[in-house]
């Protein structure tokens, strides 16, 4: 049985993008032989199974859209064990009490001792933080505008390829990979 993975996308919703938009990412990665592919909401979120590890699937994805849609993307890919890791950790939980102002960080890669030392150094007024591998977790709850962790985020340069999803398509996602 293939194991299902998420990619949680990069780009904005039906975005026009070269020959095509989002809303034929379904269907392009059916096409590049991906099993149960499945898109949450406009956003480039997907699932899908593959017997291929992790790496392999961020690549083809990564050379499938460009082909298509005439756009270049990173994919970040989690397993279905690893997203319910996420959620089940959930290490801002006390605090965090509104899925739409908690935001995960997807990282394709650790981040380096750059990103904890710009965090620490940022006075965070309310929001909180913490980093668990390669997710940073993030509770800003005055909003992400008005955040200042996420304005400190904004300015940082040279870490890995990231993608961020607030905590109600977090759980979407696992939902979606637990069908």
């Amino acid at each position: 049985m293939a194991a299902p993975r998420t990619l949680p996308g990069r780009d904005a919703p039906g975005q026009a993008t070269g020959s095509g938009t989002l809303a034929d990412l379904r269907a392009l990665l059916g096409d590049a032989g991906f099993g149960d592919v499945a898109k949450l909401l406009q956003s480039g979120n997907v699932v899908l199974a593959s017997d291929l590890p992790g790496p392999a699937v961020g690549r083809a994805v990564e050379e499938a859209i460009p082909e298509r849609l005439g756009m270049d993307v990173a994919a970040v890919v989690r397993t279905r064990e690893e997203v319910r890791a996420v959620v089940d950790l959930d290490p801002l939980g006390e605090v965090a009490v509104d899925g739409s102002r908690s935001l995960v960080a997807f990282m394709a890669e650790p981040p380096g001792p750059g990103l904890a030392e710009l965090l620490g150094s940022t006075e965070p007024g309310d929001d909180r933080w913490a980093v668990v591998g390669r997710e940073l977790y993030l509770w800003c709850p005055h909003g992400q505008m008005d955040s200042p962790l996420v304005t400190a985020l904004g300015r940082g340069r040279g870490g890995p390829v990231t993608t961020v999803r607030n905590w109600n398509t977090v759980r979407e996602l696992a939902a979606l990979l637990d069908r």
